[in-house]
């Protein structure tokens, strides 16, 4: 089986995998990284969601052979205490109902607010637009999305 250098959460791990093992069963599986969650397998979703070079990506769709010499981020690097800015609105807000697909949600969330500081309400919702939420905690997510960019201006 290949090995295969990752460098997640500002560490390095060293992995066993199949070329096209999703890097989120690595995350979960192999790495105990459970933060990003499985939704559907097929990048619709956004549960799975991380940052691959400051960029939202669907973990499930990316193999973990084309994850080599990425920077890859998940909700547990996001912030050591839980008190980047995005957690602290989330919190704030009260976005959470059965809280599953959160983890993707914040990630697409503070990638997005990374490049568009100070969102309009179309831009928020055009960026979130991806991540499926079973409980349809729009209006709470959106509210948080814009929490969060005035604590980050």
């Amino acid at each position: 089986m290949p090995t295969f250098n990752l460098k997640i959460n500002k560490k390095n791990h060293t992995v066993e995998a199949d070329m096209d093992t999703p890097l989120l069963w690595v995350l979960r599986d192999s790495l105990d990284l459970v933060g990003t969650k499985y939704g559907c397998g097929i990048g619709q979703c956004g549960s799975c969601t991380v940052h691959v070079d400051g960029n939202a990506m669907r973990s499930c769709l990316l193999p973990v052979s084309q994850a080599e010499g990425m920077s890859i981020t998940t909700i547990e690097g996001l912030s050591e205490d839980g008190k980047h800015p995005i957690q602290v609105a989330w919190k704030d807000v009260d976005v959470p109902q059965c809280g599953y697909c959160q983890s993707g949600q914040i990630m697409t969330a503070s990638a997005f607010l990374e490049k568009n500081p100070t969102p309009s309400k179309s831009e928020i919702r055009n960026a979130m637009n991806g991540n499926i939420c079973r409980c349809a905690a729009y209006n709470s997510i959106e509210k948080a999305v814009k929490v969060a960019a005035e604590k980050l201006s």
